[in-house]
């Protein structure tokens, strides 16, 4: 489930760990947040916990919490907010808003599938692409969808909802409307969120190379050929923030709000490589150019242009027998670009 990464000896046990296999880290706590798992007594919320499946959070009239989805993907709660993690697996990932509001922002490059499972009190949806979404739980048996970018498929009805959308259920129908200026309108939720994006976007900007050099060392033979041909990124903590940013394997990953992510982690057999920007690599690791045959320290030359052995995973296999991943679906007409910003060439 984790991969040992050893920074020092005085730290936390999660900030020791590559987190890969599971959703569920809380890496952001303002305001009042509790949690329970099962029947147990509602206990405080710290950014230490790492959740598990069925646990419930909830948020006071000041709360706000940040979760780790799948590598690359966060969910922000809203004050007065409740949410249940129903399966923190990767492959089956389902949140199960009770009350309240959630926003997700899904990076990550424009070919990346996704599943990512929301379901509230009337209505079950699947993200499926890189975006920006919210969802609000409202009194009078209604939940609203906002689609900023990106793309969801509805169950039941096999219906994909492009950006530029917002869906309203209510008893048991679906209505689907072109976002108004209102719509639009970012409240303080917003733009927390985005301050988010922009401070784990700039923390992924400045990972050091001491920390690359503990990841690249960790790796071991068994671990490369079967860890990482089945995810596409890396939840890493980085200490300098305090919490965990996304370390990807590949360029062009970025946020919906417009954040690059500088930093990937790419490989092959011939060595590991920190990637800074889109097209530059220092090696690390195995058969590292001119350098530590661990750290790739060293006066040698860094491939440029992409050069040298590159790997690149292949995409987590699909259930085929869920309408929410495989139907082939009507699509709604996009009221605005889904494809966010293109990062710099």
């Amino acid at each position: 489930m984790f991969l040992a990464i050893p920074l020092n000896s005085s730290a936390q046990n999660r900030e020791k760990f590559v987190i890969s296999a599971r959703a569920g880290g809380v890496n952001a706590v303002t305001g009042r947040a509790s949690m329970r798992h099962g029947n147990t007594e509602w206990q405080q919320l710290t950014i230490k916990e790492d959740l598990e499946a069925g646990d419930v959070v909830k948020t006071g009239l000041d709360g706000r919490v940040e979760m780790l989805l799948n590598p690359g993907s966060y969910l922000r709660m809203g004050e007065n907010s409740e949410l249940e993690l129903s399966d923190n697996s990767l492959e089956n990932l389902e949140v199960r808003l009770i009350r309240g509001t959630a926003i997700v922002e899904v990076t990550g490059a424009d070919d990346e599938e996704l599943f990512i499972g929301i379901t509230t009190p009337h209505t079950k949806m699947s993200i499926v692409r890189r975006g920006l979404y919210r969802v609000n739980v409202l009194s009078g048996d209604t939940t609203e969808l906002i689609v900023r970018k990106g793309r969801v498929m509805l169950e039941g009805s096999h219906t994909k909802v492009k950006g530029g959308n917002k869906v309203v259920f209510t008893s048991g129908t679906f209505s689907v409307a072109k976002l108004q200026s209102a719509d639009k309108d970012r409240d303080t939720l917003e733009n927390w969120s985005k301050e988010r994006a922009q401070t784990l976007a700039k923390a992924n900007s400045k990972i050091s190379g001491r920390m690359m050099s503990a990841f690249a060392s960790s790796l071991s033979n068994d671990w490369y050929f079967s860890g990482l041909g089945r995810r596409s990124a890396f939840w890493l903590f980085n200490a300098d923030v305090g919490c965990y940013t996304l370390l990807p394997f590949g360029f062009g990953w970025y946020s919906p709000y417009g954040g690059l992510y500088s930093r990937s982690f790419f490989g092959g057999s011939g060595g590991y490589y920190l990637g800074f920007g889109g097209n530059y690599g220092v090696p690390f690791g195995r058969n590292a150019v001119g350098g530590n045959s661990t750290t790739g320290s060293g006066s040698g030359s860094a491939p440029v242009g992409g050069g040298g052995p590159t790997f690149n995973p292949p995409s987590p296999s699909r259930d085929a027998g869920s309408p929410m991943r495989s139907a082939r679906s009507p699509e709604l007409p996009s009221g605005g670009d889904s494809s966010g910003p293109r990062p710099p060439q």
